[in-house]
């Protein structure tokens, strides 16, 4: 039992070590650029495309999804579902809450959505799908954002019920963790799609 906790205190803290390192970050400062002080102010992939241009924004996204993917990925096939799930969620947190930026990160959209396409990849799926109802309607990627994780947030709480059978209770409970840290960094967001929403 020890060794075996030992080694889930250790994916641990190698995913959030792992999860500070911020792709954004560094890209913009290869550029002479500093995303802290520009833009909104978020070292994320959003805020990287508007500052750097689409294309370097796109390529901070999929280093912030591989980042959390390969892994989570990686501990799922080596060590199992616990591990998978304990790193692939410190990764996320670290992300969000960067050692390496004095608690600074970002929001975690990319990041999450790599450690939940290796455990629960149709999660995923659904969660784009959500995504890019909303955003062709709204035209907004903060507020679609937001729901297409709140979605996430559902499907993990129904998987905990045992509504969802293609997706591990374990799993759901995680999902919910998870989807919960997201928001928790969409707090302006969250106020604009409520509004929205109750017209």
């Amino acid at each position: 039992m020890l060794p075996l906790l030992g080694l889930y205190v250790a994916l641990a803290v190698g995913g959030y070590l792992v999860g500070g390192v911020s792709p954004a970050t560094i890209v913009a400062r290869s550029l002479g650029r500093d995303l802290l002080r520009a833009g909104s102010g978020n070292p994320g992939a959003t805020n990287a495309g508007r500052v750097l241009g689409r294309r370097w924004g796109a390529l901070v996204l999929v280093l912030d999804l591989l980042k959390a993917y390969l892994p989570t990925a990686l501990v799922l096939a080596s060590v199992g579902l616990v591990g998978a799930l304990v790193v692939g969620g410190a990764v996320v947190l670290g992300h969000v809450v960067s050692p390496f930026l004095r608690g600074r990160g970002g929001k975690g959209v990319a990041c999450a959505a790599g450690a939940v396409l290796a455990v629960a990849p149709l999660v995923v799926v659904v969660a784009v799908a959500v995504f890019a109802v909303v955003w062709a309607v709204l035209r907004v990627v903060g507020e679609a954002s937001v729901v297409a994780t709140a979605a996430v947030v559902v499907l993990g709480a129904a998987a905990l019920g045992g509504v969802v059978p293609w997706v591990e209770r374990p799993t759901g409970g995680w999902l919910v963790l998870v989807g919960a840290v997201v928001l928790s960094r969409h707090g302006r967001n969250v106020r604009a799609w409520w509004a929205r929403v109750r017209g």
